[in-house]
């Protein structure tokens, strides 16, 4: 199933390749609004303690266990989302549902939210990962924009002031929890969520922290010379020393391509443009020819670390395609060849023996890790539908998120200062694309 996108291919085949692309997207739009959303609302929420089980079998069942702050606010996320995209489901009951186990439940005397509780809501770890955090400014956003509820901004605002009182960076950023306290992945989350914030109406203060975010990010993060983002540093925002610090994930290159796209289209920000397209081109080089997966972890030298691919990593490759066609359209083919790819390598996740449920581990020899499927991939797949039906709808609901549809708002007259830029192979059809 993989795809080696090369030179500009005929008008006919161009067609095909998006009739390819629409058929992805019915298809995905029902399994996504007929099976998942309702599944995960009638048997994947706890109607009698609440909140959300981690987890369903492969055949549709709760699998009783401890609750992950993240799944909370990312289910949260997701029907209030599903609200905003016209599903005719009870996403605000499954919304408040998700809202008031995690806001009873998680909320430490400090302010911040624990990172999991038994099933009866009981603490378990008490810690207070800012990745977790991130989720939780993320799902009042979204709830913000649906319901236009004004509390929703006020806790999210409080909760960035504990944050940047109790984990803010000398350096720049903010530390994670834990003996490994710097890394991109949680800022890359906390990014997203100021994006959700600006896109909902919020006040400048969610701008001003999206470019702090964005700053930091390229000028620390993505490498200068290779132009892929690491995952972990040192205080200083160096490289962390040892093998830990040559970690590179295909899944976070996509990611982050995603991300900086979004926010290039929203202020006209044309060094973000520029680094998006050099991560999604590293995040290619980590896509098994063979199986057509992206897999979970490359070193520095984009060398395959490990061989597994998990779920998550297929749909950021398929929204930054999706996105980078429309931001980057002298490449628009390639990118649409990669996302064509990686729906159909979604498509092979998704064939569980119950609609609705998921694969996530898919290893080397082409078998699956034989598990429950994890709440938390549900973000990621419903965002991915999401994008591909925003690219495959001509006129879109007002009730649609701005940067799921509309067109960019006007570019602030304060631009961005220059930055060194990476170095981008403008071929995007060499066999580094494959």
């Amino acid at each position: 199933m993989s795809i080696a996108p090369g030179p500009a291919r005929p008008g006919a085949e161009l067609n095909a390749e998006g009739q390819d692309l629409s058929r992805l997207s019915r298809r995905l739009d029902d399994w996504l609004d007929v099976s998942a959303l309702p599944l995960w609302w009638s048997l994947g929420a706890d109607h009698q303690r609440g909140g959300y089980h981690d987890c369903l079998s492969l055949t549709g069942r709760p699998v009783v266990g401890p609750r992950r702050a993240r799944v909370q606010m990312r289910q949260v996320y997701v029907y209030a989302a599903a609200g905003a995209s016209g599903w005719e489901g009870p996403w605000l009951q499954a919304m408040e549902h998700g809202l008031a186990f995690f806001e009873g439940r998680f909320r430490r005397s400090d302010g911040l939210f624990r990172s999991s509780v038994s099933d009866h809501g009981a603490p378990i770890d008490d810690g207070a990962m800012l990745y977790d955090q991130a989720f939780a400014l993320l799902g009042w956003a979204t709830g913000a924009r649906v319901t236009l509820r004004p509390d929703f901004e006020a806790k999210a605002t409080e909760l960035l002031e504990v944050i940047r009182a109790e984990r803010g960076c000398p350096a720049g950023g903010f530390f994670e929890s834990g003996e490994r306290t710097n890394q991109s992945n949680p800022h890359m989350h906390m990014l997203e969520a100021a994006l959700a914030w600006m896109e909902a109406g919020g006040g400048p203060a969610w701008e001003a922290f999206a470019r702090e975010i964005v700053e930091l990010a390229l000028s620390r993060f993505v490498d200068a010379e290779r132009g892929y983002v690491r995952e972990f540093f040192d205080p200083q925002w160096r490289p962390a020393p040892g093998d830990i610090g040559r970690l590179v994930e295909p899944g976070h290159q996509f990611e982050w391509a995603w991300l900086l796209g979004r926010w290039s289209k929203l202020v006209g920000d044309p060094t973000a443009l520029e680094t998006a397209i050099a991560l999604f081109q590293n995040g290619v080089s980590g896509v098994d020819p063979r199986r057509g997966v992206a897999v979970d972890a490359l070193n520095d030298d984009l060398q395959v670390r490990s061989s597994q691919a998990r779920l998550w990593p297929q749909t950021e490759r398929l929204k930054a395609a999706l996105l980078l066609a429309e931001l980057d359209p002298g490449r628009g083919q390639i990118y649409e060849a990669h996302a064509i790819a990686a729906g159909r390598s979604l498509l092979l996740y998704l064939g569980a023996p119950v609609p609705g449920v998921w694969r996530d581990k898919l290893f080397a020899d082409g078998s699956w890790k034989e598990e429950p499927a994890p709440a938390s991939s549900l973000y990621h797949i419903a965002c991915a539908v999401w994008e591909l039906r925003r690219t495959q709808t001509a006129t879109v609901s007002a009730r649609s998120f701005r940067s799921w549809g509309a067109e960019s708002i006007e570019a602030r007259p304060e631009r961005p200062t220059e930055r060194e830029r990476p170095v981008l192979d403008d071929s995007l059809g060499d066999a580094g694309w494959a």
